[in-house]
């Protein structure tokens, strides 16, 4: 016979072992060692283990036990005698019909049930403090949309620019560019300025042909003037008579020559095709 009593000491091991777990896990989770719990309880170390193992035989008397359960939960900030009167000090005999497991004190305290209890009990808080907060949310919401609409402004449609008129006196055409054909019926010396600047000055070979081009304005000099038949604007003509000097200039603006065809201007053989102009 043991000095615990006899069949039901297998049930106060158990809830012993159930007690030691869940004081050995909240121990842990305070991050206090065996050696801080001996210094605020005086309660030897082994006795400790002992408890939180649930190594029955290594502890005092039943109603010894339930006070070391009672200063451990104390320590640890826990309802030390609610906890130890779980633990049975006095063994109880077993009905012989039987019990149910959950009516064991042991199976109420064993830590995963504990744990479940603990995660429930957080979810419905979370819960209740969400719904909460979506109440309150939730107008100040819509008065910030209110407020919102009663603020925007209307668009108003731009201002309509009117259309600039034409610039009096602006061309209503595009300048075409200044085309001259030159075909060559006898040699003669020839200058060609285009836009203010010379871009040809040498004798032309009989039956050669030339093409010139400027922006806005062309002028030839010809020493033999009755030597090129020019082609301007669809029309071909001789530069002038033959063996006179002739200058004449077209122009974009007025495909009228600036010097009257055939008008010859006097001039003093020196040597070669080019003559000398005198006045």
């Amino acid at each position: 016979m043991s000095r615990h009593g006899y069949y039901p000491e297998s049930h106060q091991a158990e809830q012993l072992a159930a007690i030691g777990a869940y004081l050995q896990q909240a121990r842990q989770d305070a991050h206090l060692s065996l050696d801080q719990i001996n210094a605020s309880t005086l309660i030897r170390p082994s006795l400790l283990m002992a408890i939180e193992a649930g190594h029955i035989h290594a502890l005092p008397e039943p109603v010894y036990i339930r006070g070391l359960i009672k200063r451990y939960a104390d320590a640890l900030g826990l309802d030390g005698a609610e906890l130890a009167a779980t633990f049975p000090v006095t063994p109880t005999v077993q009905p012989s019909g039987g019990i149910s497991w959950r009516d064991l004190p042991a199976a109420q305290l064993r830590p995963l049930h504990l744990y479940v209890a603990y995660i429930l009990l957080i979810t419905a808080a979370i819960s209740g403090l969400s719904h909460l907060m979506n109440r309150s949310v939730s107008p100040l919401a819509e008065e910030r949309l209110v407020n919102q609409q009663t603020t925007m402004p209307v668009p108003t449609e731009p201002a309509t620019e009117p259309t600039p008129a034409p610039a009096a006196g602006a061309a209503t055409e595009e300048q075409r560019p200044v085309r001259v054909d030159v075909s060559v019926t006898a040699p003669s010396w020839v200058r060609v300025v285009s836009d203010g600047e010379m871009t040809f000055e040498d004798t032309l070979s009989e039956g050669s042909s030339h093409t010139w081009t400027a922006d806005t304005q062309l002028t030839i000099l010809a020493g033999n003037a009755g030597g090129l038949v020019v082609t301007y604007d669809g029309q071909a003509k001789p530069l002038g008579e033959p063996g006179t000097v002739a200058e004449v200039t077209y122009s974009a603006s007025s495909p009228t020559a600036l010097m009257p065809d055939g008008e010859a201007i006097a001039f003093r053989q020196v040597s070669g095709d080019r003559p000398p102009l005198t006045p």
